[in-house]
């Protein structure tokens, strides 16, 4: 029994002395002290922000809501900042030496006074830390008028408790030193309320006195942000968010913007938003006093619009090109790029082109043209989907043929899957015979001049592929035997032809011309006529829009 009453006073006595120490402690310091319990933590800012209601959700955030990402470090013991103002309770180390040996650690007193021994008190209060020496030399010199040197150095900054409320993420109390910015305090508080707080409206008081107020955009545009010597149990107010604009696109700063009056004109949103270079338009959607609003208006007219809170603002880039740009690909000479009016024809163009005619085939022009590409590849993308709907369809009629349908499905898969990777070159075929058709130009032509080939290229399924001089009085057959005949893959009835002006000719007894290129197809082997079918089909439109045997 006596063991367990010396127990238990034990643990009254150290609950008690914790007690002590911690009464012991301002409170403004006791944020520094490791919490004992859950319910004293100090949540992180993401935390708060996830907990807190969204006013309208697919918001952009305000403008300057990354301002309290970055640290904002303290004024440290060690490194006391220049412009600080000596205040009651600070810790000065002062030296003095030659005819008089002085070095001691004094406290600024109730009266602002710190006190040297033979040469009395010296006002300090409100002095710039980085001026206390000069001060102190004036005062010493005043008793020890030659022979000693004065050294003053601020060694500790009295603490001081600030509050801090309003439309903040942990509104509160938090320690600091006076010399500490506006934007270190509102960083411990954990930042403005992006849905609630106001950047523009951030006032200090001071025993319920308003006693300066602060515009964090002036700090944000042009980096002004006026110092402040802080004192014991002021109060930072941020005030409710103000009349808000949004700026939803083609503006290098795509933010939620706050005005510092009611009602702003477009002049001060360009300001702030800087719409990117190509803005030709404006567009306006809000609510009046009469009802919904909409306006959509010449960029030039924006600036004398009246913004309302609330608004939507817009900035596009809605003029039509009048001219196109083209290029140039092949033999030719001068410049490969042009410009061109919209609505320019072939003939328009080529009339400014320079050729030699001994080196450019000008008589087989086609052109690559990206709308043309992009309808090929969806036609090919149908073909290949029909295709693989065709093998993973197709009823077995016994375990045998199961076995092959399924080793013909992942072979099928493996076709698929280079198809896709295939890019079709988009040709639009404007010679025949010579002639050229006069086609209107899209922006983004290229327009190929072919050079002039003594050469036939011989490729495909054949054993070596190859390039093969001209040969007037050779077939299409002779071509390919030179190239060493066909592959064990290649199909002797299936042979395409493509031609210098782009054309692809899929009849044996084509006419060849000088720098065609011939592609002997694959043989396709299936227990299936309707795979047979979908692929064959598959790789004559890659041949025909690629040049390409797969």
């Amino acid at each position: 029994m006596e063991y367990k009453l010396r127990l238990i006073l034990l643990l009254f006595l150290c609950v008690g002395s914790q007690s002590i120490v911690q009464a012991a402690i301002p409170p403004a310091l006791i944020t520094n002290v490791p919490n004992q319990s859950a319910n004293n933590s100090n949540p992180t800012t993401s935390s708060v922000i996830n907990k807190l209601p969204i006013a309208e959700s697919n918001l952009p955030p305000p403008f300057g809501s990354n301002l309290f990402i970055g640290g904002y470090d303290s004024t440290s013991a060690a490194n006391i900042n220049v412009d600080y103002r000596i205040a009651r309770g600070d810790k000065l180390a002062i030296w003095l030496w030659g005819a008089v040996n002085i070095n001691d650690v004094v406290v600024v007193d109730a009266q602002g006074n710190i006190f040297i021994p033979e040469v009395g008190p010296v006002y300090v209060l409100g002095s710039r830390a980085g001026n206390i020496t000069k001060l102190v030399e004036n005062r010493v010199i005043q008793v020890y008028t030659q022979d000693v040197k004065t050294y003053v150095n601020v060694l500790t900054a009295t603490p001081v408790s600030v509050f801090v409320t309003g439309p903040v993420l942990r509104p509160g109390q938090y320690a600091g030193v006076a010399s500490d910015s506006l934007l270190a305090y509102l960083k411990r508080a954990g930042g403005i309320d992006s849905e609630r707080g106001s950047y523009r409206y951030i006032a200090i008081k001071r025993h319920n006195k308003v006693i300066a107020n602060y515009d964090l955009y002036d700090f944000l545009l042009n980096g002004n942000l006026k110092e402040f010597q802080f004192k014991d149990s002021d109060t930072i107010v941020v005030a409710q968010q103000g009349t808000t604009v949004i700026v939803e696109g083609g503006a290098r700063n795509p933010f939620r913007f706050e005005f510092s009056k009611k009602n702003a004109d477009g002049n001060e949103l360009i300001k702030y938003a800087r719409p990117l270079a190509k803005v030709s338009h404006v567009g306006v959607l809000g609510n009046r006093k009469t009802g919904p609003f909409s306006v959509y208006l010449p960029y030039s007219k924006f600036s004398s619009v009246i913004l309302s809170d609330g608004d939507k603002i817009m900035f596009k880039d809605d003029l039509h090109a009048q001219t196109m740009n083209v290029s140039l690909q092949g033999e030719y000479l001068g410049p490969s790029f042009y410009t061109v009016k919209k609505g320019a024809r072939l003939y328009d163009f080529l009339n400014y082109v320079a050729i030699n005619p001994q080196e450019s085939n000008y008589q087989s022009i086609y052109i690559q043209r990206k709308s043309v590409a992009d309808k090929q590849k969806v036609m090919l993308e149908q073909s290949l989907d029909r295709l693989e709907r065709s093998i993973y369809t197709t009823p077995a009629s016994s375990d045998g043929e199961a076995v092959i349908r399924a080793k013909e499905a992942a072979l099928v898969s493996e076709f698929v899957q280079r198809a896709r990777q295939i890019k079709p070159e988009g040709k639009v075929i404007i010679s025949d015979g010579g002639q050229l058709a006069n086609v209107r130009l899209e922006q983004g032509d290229i327009i190929i001049i072919p050079k002039r080939s003594d050469l036939i290229n011989v490729g495909g399924e054949v054993l070596m592929p190859q390039a093969i001089v001209y040969n007037s009085a050779a077939t299409l057959n002779d071509y390919v035997a030179w190239a060493g005949g066909f592959s064990e893959r290649g199909d002797e009835k299936r042979i395409a032809v493509v031609h210098v002006n782009g054309m692809v000719s899929l009849n044996s007894s084509a006419k060849l011309q000088p720098g065609d290129q011939i592609l002997v197809m694959p043989h396709i082997d299936s227990k299936n006529m309707q795979l047979v079918k979908d692929m064959t089909q598959i790789v004559y439109q890659i041949a025909i829009a690629a040049n390409v045997v797969l």
